[in-house]
C-alpha cells in the first residue's frame, strides 16, 4: 500500500526534468546500491523547496550520484547559488562527476572530496539550506558543527534524510515500468521493530537505527534549534534556529 501511495504522489505532484530522470536510470542500472539515492518524489520535494527558499548557497554533505546536486542546480538558476557537496567514497566521488560534467554543472557546483567531518572544518560563510544524506553515525557529529561555526544562514534550514530508516519508494531503472520495492528497516523506532530484518544485516541496520535515535534526541533537545521529524520516505529530518536564538557566528 505505501508503494502505491508514494506512485500516486509523484504522479500528480511536479514532475522532475529530462535529466533528473537520466540520471536516476543510470543509477540505478549501475550500482548495486542506487537505493540509497534519493527518491524522484524527494527530489520533487527538494526542487520545491529551494524555489521557495531562494537560497543563496546550499551544502549537501554526501553526493553519492550527483541526483539531489542537480536537483539543487535546476532549482537556483534565478539565485545562481553557490552549491557545496562533500563525498568521501572514490567511487561516488568519480559517478558526481560525471553527472557534472556530462550536465555541465561545474560552474556552480564544487565536490569537496575526503571525510565530511575534516571538509566541515574548511567551510566558512553560511549556508541558506544544508542536505544530509551520509554515513548515520555522523549526522551528530555533522549538524552539532554547522550549528557551532554558525554555517547556517539565520532563516536557513537543514534537511536530514533517513531519520527513521523505514523507507517505502517506488524504485526501478525503467521509470516507464516503476514497481514498489519497501526497505522496511525500522530499526531507529525499536530494535524488535523489524523482526523480518535479514540476519546478516541486522547488526548493520541496528547500529544505524542507534546512531539516529541518538541524533533524534540531540535535535530534540539542543536549545539552539527547533525540528521535525516527518515520516517521509524514510524519515526526513528539518532544523531551524529557534526563533529569538542570539546569531552570533563563531568560525
Amino acid at each position: 500500500m505505501a508503494a502505491t501511495v508514494t506512485e500516486y504522489c509523484t504522479a500528480v505532484s511536479n514532475d522532475v526534468s529530462k535529466e533528473m530522470k537520466e540520471v536516476w536510470a543510470w543509477t540505478c542500472d549501475s550500482f548495486d546500491d542506487a537505493d540509497k539515492m534519493s527518491s524522484p518524489l524527494q527530489g520533487a520535494t527538494m526542487k520545491f523547496l529551494a524555489e521557495w527558499q531562494q537560497p543563496k548557497r546550499v551544502l549537501e554533505i554526501g553526493c553519492f550520484t550527483g541526483y539531489s546536486a542537480l536537483a539543487w542546480y535546476e532549482s537556483t538558476v534565478s539565485t545562481q547559488a553557490e552549491i557545496i557537496t562533500l563525498e568521501l567514497d572514490p567511487k561516488m566521488i568519480a559517478a558526481s562527476r560525471k553527472t557534472f560534467d556530462t550536465y555541465k554543472l561545474n560552474d556552480r557546483v564544487k565536490l569537496m572530496e575526503g571525510p565530511a567531518q575534516e571538509s566541515i572544518e574548511k567551510l566558512t560563510g553560511q549556508f541558506d539550506i544544508i542536505f544530509v544524506d551520509a554515513n548515520k553515525e555522523g549526522y551528530e557529529g555533522y549538524v552539532k558543527r554547522i550549528l557551532d561555526k554558525k554555517l547556517l544562514s539565520p532563516k536557513g534550514f537543514i534537511m536530514c534524510d533517513n531519520g527513521t530508516l523505514v523507507a517505502s519508494d517506488s524504485f526501478h531503472a525503467n521509470l516507464a515500468d516503476v514497481q514498489g520495492i519497501v526497505f522496511a528497516r525500522g530499526m531507529t523506532i525499536s530494535t524488535e521493530a523489524n523482526p523480518q530484518l535479514p540476519a546478516k544485516v541486522r547488526p548493520y541496520w541496528t547500529e544505524n537505527g542507534k546512531a539516529l535515535r541518538n541524533f533524534n534526541h540531540f535535535c530534540k533537545n539542543d536549545s539552539r534549534i527547533d525540528s521535525v521529524l516527518l515520516p517521509l520516505y524514510d524519515g526526513v529530518t528539518l532544523i531551524k534556529w529557534k526563533n529569538g536564538h542570539n546569531f552570533v557566528r563563531l568560525n
